[in-house]
């Protein structure tokens, strides 16, 4: 699927563009400097799943970095649906974004015009079915997340993902689907685009959030776990450990629940745990 040419319409700055007429300038202070804040959200059935959640956060994001998005909570959901409709997708993903301006170019750009778009096309799974019933590959990325004292650590802020692109990259490169990320500290983070639990004895494990986004999905997950009687349990997860755990999946607004067969040389098998959450999940965002 080539992007940049869909058939189609794109919400920009107050205006609904034909998909190839939806452009900014290219001294926009977010291409060069990072100052972007984004949202991937679902739809299913033509309803955006946990839709005032990413919208919460998606403002957040913005007040961290500094800036307001020119729209509020209701406007943002009302203008998802209008895309939604001028693009006839009842199932798809959604992409709201938020970025400075080219009014000034330097590290300062306080009086930048703040722009906001809104693009969705259809989408099914992130991961292909097949890929997702046989469990995906992961390697151990180089690259780690860092300190929450460098960076906006709980934003979904673009500048947080150039270490993912560089670590899928190199996952890819190297004949795997993606890449386990450790934190600064040399503890099991996350995947690059997805947060990352395992299985012991019937008991959950995955790592506290706390230099990493805590995922709308990730959280919806271990709701659902503790409905299903399951323990969960928030710790640090250590590389060398891998091997006591019988299962392992990831988990985001695009990866939904996905099973995990190995990282690098330790399986894991799908089982009990993953189907569960699967079918659960799975029905929930129909509901």
């Amino acid at each position: 699927m080539d992007y940049s040419n869909l058939e189609g319409f794109i919400f920009l700055d107050g205006k609904l563009l034909k998909w190839t007429d939806a452009k900014l300038h290219v001294l926009s202070h977010g291409l060069h400097y990072a100052s972007s804040v984004f949202e991937g959200e679902r739809a299913y059935g033509g309803k955006i799943f946990k839709e005032l959640e990413h919208t919460e956060r998606l403002i957040r994001s913005a007040n961290t970095l500094g800036f307001n998005i020119p729209y509020g909570i209701e406007e943002i959901c009302k203008i998802r649906k209008d895309v939604l409709e001028a693009n006839n997708i009842t199932d798809g993903y959604i992409r709201p974004v938020a970025w400075r301006g080219s009014e000034m170019m330097g590290i300062s750009a306080q009086d930048n015009t703040i722009h906001f778009a809104v693009a969705a096309w259809k989408w099914p799974s992130y991961f292909s079915p097949e890929a997702k019933l046989k469990g995906i590959k992961l390697n151990i990325s180089k690259w780690r997340r860092p300190d929450p004292t460098t960076a906006p650590v709980n934003t979904k802020a673009a500048g947080l993902y150039m270490i993912c692109t560089l670590s899928k990259h190199e996952a890819e490169n190297q004949g795997f689907d993606d890449s386990l990320m450790l934190d600064y500290r040399g503890y099991i983070a996350e995947a690059t685009g997805a947060n990352i639990f395992f299985v012991k004895n019937d008991e959950i494990h995955t790592p506290i959030a706390d230099c990493f986004l805590d995922g709308i999905t990730r959280q919806t997950v271990i709701e659902i776990a503790k409905k299903e009687n399951f323990k969960v349990t928030e710790t640090r997860l250590k590389v060398e450990d891998l091997s006591q755990y019988s299962e392992c999946f990831v988990t985001g607004t695009a990866a939904e629940v996905t099973p995990v067969k190995s990282i690098n040389e330790v399986q894991f098998n799908p089982g009990n745990v993953c189907r569960l959450l699967i079918e659960k999940y799975t029905k929930l965002t129909l509901s």
